[in-house]
């Protein structure tokens, strides 16, 4: 298992692979590979999705995956 953490500004569920799995600004467990990551339908936030590939997070030093919020 590999660790990521998906930033954005404020708390959103994170999906990965179309599948909710925890929440923003919090480690997360993943398999190694490719994964596609989004914050949901509520689409205030960019890029729209990523696709990432996941290799050598560690719980004290989780891959870090950038969501900026647009609009309101």
């Amino acid at each position: 298992m590999e660790y990521v953490i998906v930033t954005f500004p404020t708390d959103r569920f994170v999906y990965i692979d179309s599948k909710q799995n925890g929440r923003t600004n919090k480690s997360l467990r993943v398999d190694a590979g490719s994964h596609l990551f989004d914050l949901g339908s509520l689409k205030n936030y960019e890029p729209e999705s990523q696709i990432f590939v996941v290799s050598g997070g560690t719980i004290l030093d989780p891959q870090e995956i950038v969501f900026t919020k647009t609009g309101p």
